[in-house]
């Protein structure tokens, strides 16, 4: 067992690619939704764009260019950012086409190892998603998956994006924790990066399929993070 977590009450979690398989669930409801609408969809690399507009699109609301708003609109405005990419009108589609084609960010599958390991660390931790998520797409992603989540905290609760240091510290605060009472679940080196400055403990879970078989990113951990494990089950043996 990993010492240095008795102070830790609460494990929070990046959700998109730590806790759900989002490249696999997006293009499966896309290769069936567009597929009538897309000229020569390749619905794999359609997901890996619409994923490319996610920071960019975070950027404006972090930088004040725009006021919050929740994913789900900017997960709509970056869905039709995709089509024109690929010169498809997004008119041309019907907007509840376009809307069902949203919401599958609602539907996301959970990594095979989710739940059980989930489930072993709610023995000892309260545990929830700290996501940039809105709280109705984490709330039906949880439903769907069945991830036992003693909390939803979505984006809105924080009224701000990760990296940005209030939506971790309105976190904690929202938990009645302090910082070194909470640590940091994600599979991605700057999600850890991030919290750790702050006092936030880490724990590096490696997701080497996140981006598909070709992935050259977060294949291992870079940083000197608390744990580093292969997968829920593997950190529910380490600090459980």
């Amino acid at each position: 067992m990993s010492t240095g977590f008795d102070s830790v009450e609460a494990l929070v979690f990046d959700m998109f690619g730590t806790v759900v398989d989002w490249r696999t669930s997006i293009a499966a409801e896309v290769a069936v939704r567009l597929r009538d609408h897309v000229p020569d969809l390749d619905a794999h690399d359609f997901a890996d764009r619409w994923r490319a507009e996610y920071q960019p699109s975070m950027e404006r609301v972090r930088s004040g260019e725009r006021e919050f708003v929740r994913l789900d609109v900017l997960h709509r405005e970056n869905l039709e950012t995709v089509l024109d990419s690929l010169g498809v009108d997004p008119s041309s589609i019907p907007a509840e086409v376009l809307d069902a084609v949203n919401l599958a960010w609602h539907r996301l599958d959970p990594w095979p190892d989710a739940i059980a390991g989930l489930t072993l660390l709610k023995e000892r931790f309260i545990i929830a998603p700290l996501s940039n998520a809105n709280v109705r797409l984490a709330l039906d992603v949880a439903k769907r998956a069945g991830l036992p989540w003693d909390a939803i905290l979505g984006a809105e609760v924080a009224g701000a994006y990760k990296p940005d240091p209030q939506s971790y510290l309105r976190t904690a605060e929202v938990l009645g924790l302090e910082t070194h009472q909470l640590a940091m679940v994600a599979a991605h080196n700057s999600d850890l990066a991030s919290v750790q400055a702050l006092g936030l403990r880490t724990c590096f879970v490696r997701r080497p399929s996140e981006h598909g078989p070709g992935q050259t990113t977060d294949l291992a951990a870079e940083g000197e993070w608390d744990v580093v494990a292969d997968d829920f089950e593997d950190l529910a043996d380490q600090i459980g």
